[in-house]
């Protein structure tokens, strides 16, 4: 709740509204926005672009939170940044979310290497186990291929140290029991009224109908295991940079 209530005051002064405040369901809003049409460009931590630091309060033509909403919305002539068809509200929110990620960015000085955290990746995390990068790894768990597209580092940081934290819906495991008692679990694949598709521990695909199993559930906890205090500030920090250079089957 603390971080809640930090996101909704740092956003509460946008358009000179002092009296009112973005809840997180505003922000939350503005992220997918920005997911949605933003990061193609700028990145999920909004520094893909050179001299633009969105996820730090870094911006090239912006003094204002008002600057900001008429560059969303009407681009900047003669660079790659185009118009978008965003309603002011909409804007609005997704400049909160840009305050709310410089309010939450990790301020940590420590060096990142990449090449350091693939070493720890494929070792000492063991996390080929259950992860796959490209051609190499499991399926059990999420792929990670292109993940440093998708997530940002703070929050690709707490995944690691807090798996339950947050479960993204395509990340969540399930439960199945059978009707002769045999309790199955995996990664969730896709389920409608009749069906469900998982992968399991074996990493085999598996198919039910529902009108012919006993018990069909979501899992409450992650299956990835925390690792907080297993990596040193360092590690965490070189791991991290590994994932987030993972932005598709191009990547090295």
């Amino acid at each position: 709740m603390r971080t809640v209530c930090v996101l909704a005051w740092a956003a509460s002064a946008l358009l000179g509204q002092d009296s009112y405040k973005f809840t997180q369901f505003d922000i939350a809003d503005g992220k997918q926005l920005f997911q949605d049409s933003c990061t193609g460009c700028h990145g999920p931590d909004g520094d893909s672009i050179a001299g633009v630091d969105l996820g730090h309060g870094k911006f090239r033509r912006a003094s204002s939170d008002d600057d900001l909403i008429e560059i969303i919305r009407t681009g900047i002539k003669d660079t790659g940044m185009p118009p978008n068809d965003f309603s002011k509200w909409e804007a609005s929110i997704i400049v909160a979310y840009l305050r709310s990620m410089a309010a939450t960015a990790s301020t940590a000085s420590t060096t990142r290497d990449a090449d350091r955290g693939k070493t720890l990746f494929e070792g000492k995390g063991v996390c080929l186990n259950c992860h796959r990068i490209r051609d190499k790894g499991s399926r059990i768990g999420p792929d990670l291929t292109d993940i440093g597209a998708l997530r940002r580092s703070v929050e690709l940081e707490r995944s690691i140290l807090e798996p339950d934290a947050e479960i993204l819906p395509s990340n969540r495991f399930v439960r199945v029991i059978t009707p002769d008692g045999s309790v199955i679990t995996g990664r969730l694949l896709n389920h409608d009224p009749f069906s469900v598709q998982m992968i399991d521990a074996q990493q085999r695909l598996l198919s039910f109908s529902k009108s012919n199993i006993a018990e069909f559930s979501f899992t409450s906890k992650s299956s990835m295991p925390p690792y907080q205090g297993k990596f040193s500030l360092q590690e965490l920090a070189d791991l991290v940079s590994y994932l987030v250079s993972q932005k598709g089957l191009k990547s090295q």
